[in-house]
């Protein structure tokens, strides 16, 4: 099979194409036959040797599969942990694969579930979202970005949003927001009672003292940057909360309550109220100009390799 291994760390173009054996698939496995694979930015960082938790090299990159097990059921899933899913096969435990609704494609099955997990459990179980709510949205043009916007609007609440560049504020309007802004102008929103903020880098601040009394922040990423240090006196003294969320960490510990969420999230896809947003495809031997896209600011939703 053709996959696409990371030998070294480096930029986009020390991703190389190989020719590997299938994978043999272990006890509880199925194989895969990838039709299509998402790009997150944490695979960007474990290249680029930003990861704090980096897998042992050579590796193959891709944690959310969309294609058909042997059996010829067209399935969803994540791999979790190890890695894989930029190849043409790969083996996935099967409580992890799921049905992939039958009027998708398998891009979209590739671009669902690693983002609106991150969307929907902060926003579910951290900082819990109703209705009437202020919800603010960072990077809301992105793949978890364009997911929250549409789980905060499924929950009740009003989302307004801070996207990158002008040209990004189109698409979180679409999605049900009802203000974009770029970051320079984050603080014109006025006060939210929660934030969902995938940017880290000195946006975090800026967007907690948008927060009203008793309203929650949640950092899921560092996108913009590394964090900044967050004082408690800050916390304290205006009565708000930060958490941060890890999905790959929360798999490994509660993997029920995500195979639950997982559940709740295809039901509203199959109801018509969320759906995945592609915005890039690239065949898998041009994963190298995928990654380069992501990393250019250029992309919207999510980018996705197809075999």
């Amino acid at each position: 099979m053709r996959a696409v291994v990371l030998e070294r760390l480096g930029g986009p173009d020390v991703l190389a194409v190989r020719e590997l054996p299938d994978p043999v698939p272990g006890a509880g496995e199925e194989l895969v036959r990838v039709r299509a694979v998402g790009v997150n930015f944490l695979e960007l960082l474990v290249r680029r040797g930003d990861y704090p938790q980096p897998p042992e090299l050579p590796w193959v990159p891709g944690l959310e599969v969309a294609g058909e097990t042997e059996g010829g059921r067209r399935v969803l899933g994540l791999v979790r942990t190890t890695g894989g899913g930029y190849a043409e096969a790969v083996a996935v435990e099967a409580g992890w694969l799921f049905d992939l609704p039958a009027d998708a494609s398998f891009e979209d099955g590739a671009a669902f579930l690693m983002a609106f997990l991150t969307a929907w459990l902060p926003l579910t179980r951290q900082a819990p979202v109703r209705h009437g709510m202020r919800l603010l949205v960072t990077a809301a043009a992105g793949a978890v970005g364009s997911a929250a916007v549409q789980v905060g609007c499924a929950l009740g609440a009003e989302v307004v949003a801070a996207v990158g560049s002008e040209e990004k504020r189109a698409l979180p309007l679409s999605l049900g927001a009802s203000a974009a802004v770029t970051y320079d102008d984050v603080e014109e929103l006025g006060q939210v009672d929660v934030v969902l903020d995938p940017v880290g880098g000195p946006l975090l601040g800026r967007c907690l003292r948008l927060l009203r009394p008793l309203g929650a922040a949640v950092a899921i990423g560092y996108a913009g940057g590394p964090w900044e240090a967050v004082q408690p006196q800050l916390l304290v003294g205006r009565n708000i909360g930060l958490h941060g969320f890890y999905l790959g960490r929360l798999m490994q510990r509660e993997p029920d309550l995500v195979r639950d969420a997982t559940r709740d999230l295809l039901r509203l896809w199959g109801q018509g109220i969320v759906r995945p947003v592609v915005g890039a495809t690239y065949p898998l031997d041009r994963a190298a100009e995928a990654h380069a896209f992501v990393e250019e600011r250029s992309s919207t939703g999510k980018v996705v390799l197809v075999t």
